[in-house]
């Protein structure tokens, strides 16, 4: 945190005691039933992948998972034994890397598989010898494979599922989808998604394929208790059960359909409690000066003063992942206490109100996403002022805005 000296003072503190706890607490709801990927994609949901990947295998993460090569070989530089699932598959020209850091990717189209298999020959790997992840579309129509795509009666099932044959360096090692809807009280999509995985992990053996994982659901999945019955449907395979939690994690129970609140699951109700925030969001104030009334605060006028004010200019835009449409609609935090944005945020700065808080003076910290205090600005604060959701609100803070692990 001495850095911080000598820099514009915008900046993220991580506490990286608190992500391992948030594991470990994880690692309590999913045992006995499955294995944990702990999501670091997006630079770890915009907290830094350098700092929480490896406090994730602090705690005792034995999988890892990027969004793509590149940032799966960034991950692999930091944390050298754990698995590294790549979740959004490789691209071509991308097969070599892939085999170079022993990642491990997910894969549901032809192209993916005779990318990883020439660059497995390539590199003389051995028969089985390069992990792959077979996607299933359960119902999201995002990516993966669709169930009816690997009935034994389809010729392009066969093609596919033959590629992991005995002689192939290609080794199915897991089946994976996503549950979409985990956060819906009535369960009904999960159960519709968890059927056709039913279905399509059916024909998969059938067809003579015994993958070891079945890489099912996220953080909701986890924290509504779903583990027992994923866990469940794998055995039925002789497969074990894997989830992925990323929001959780970093210490944000996921919204819920609000009909969970009249009977909300033990697990989630625990997790209220023991998940706690892992990012602090911080800047501070540059100049602090007084207006008089009919002043015009920011770009366009937007804010005009309708008496004497004492404002404070902090350093932190919409360059670094603050909102523009905030202006005049939220408050940071100065002294502990809520100081309102008034105008337009600016690309580099904003301006807030600090006429009924006194004693602000250049230098004074600002809290634009944690506490001061006994007040407390939340990523759900900033997401609903601005239409939006947590995962945006945290992965959108901007790469000039540096990371501190405390």
């Amino acid at each position: 945190m001495d850095k911080l000296t000598s820099l514009r003072p915008c900046w993220v503190e991580i506490c990286t005691h608190t992500l391992e706890n948030n594991f470990k607490f994880l690692l309590t709801l999913a045992a006995p039933h499955a294995e944990l990927v702990a999501v670091v994609k997006a630079n770890a949901y915009g907290h830094s992948a350098e700092i929480c990947a490896p406090a994730a295998v602090r705690a005792g993460a034995r999988w890892l998972a990027a969004a793509s090569v590149e940032e799966a070989v960034a991950v692999r530089a930091l944390c050298p034994e754990p698995s590294v699932l790549v979740l959004c598959g490789a691209f071509p020209g991308q097969g070599a890397e892939v085999v170079r850091h022993r990642l491990t990717p997910v894969a549901w189209q032809p192209w993916q598989l005779d990318e990883l298999e020439g660059a497995a020959r390539a590199a003389g790997l051995t028969a089985g010898s390069l992990p792959v992840h077979l996607e299933i579309d359960s119902g999201m129509s995002r990516q993966g494979v669709a169930p009816d795509d690997l009935n034994p009666q389809s010729v392009g099932a066969r093609e596919l599922l033959a590629r992991f044959n005995p002689g192939s360096p290609l080794r199915l090692e897991g089946v994976m989808t996503h549950l979409f809807a985990a956060d819906e009280a009535d369960g009904r999509v999960t159960q519709e998604q968890l059927a056709r995985m039913d279905q399509a992990l059916g024909w998969i053996t059938a067809a003579g394929l015994h993958p070891e994982w079945l890489n099912v659901g996220a953080s909701a999945a986890l924290l509504v208790g779903d583990a027992a019955r994923i866990a469940a449907l794998a055995a039925r395979y002789g497969m074990k059960a894997m989830i992925r939690p990323g929001l959780a994690l970093y210490g944000v129970v996921p919204e819920f359909d609000p009909k969970f609140e009249r009977e909300e699951p033990k697990s989630l109700v625990e997790a209220r409690t023991r998940l706690q925030p892992v990012l602090a969001w911080k800047t501070r104030v540059a100049c602090v000066r007084s207006v008089t009334a009919g002043a015009v605060v920011g770009y366009n006028g937007t804010f005009v003063a309708t008496e004497p004010m004492r404002l404070a200019l902090v350093a932190a835009g919409y360059a670094d992942g603050l909102d523009r449409h905030l202006g005049n609609h939220f408050s940071l935090l100065v002294h502990g206490t809520r100081a309102p944005l008034v105008g337009r945020v600016s690309m580099d700065g904003a301006v807030v109100d600090v006429t009924e808080i006194p004693g602000v003076e250049p230098g004074d910290e600002g809290v634009i996403l944690g506490t001061q205090g006994g007040e407390t600005i939340t990523a759900f604060d900033h997401a609903q002022t601005t239409g939006t959701i947590t995962w945006e609100v945290f992965t959108r803070i901007g790469p000039r805005v540096p990371r501190f692990a405390v």
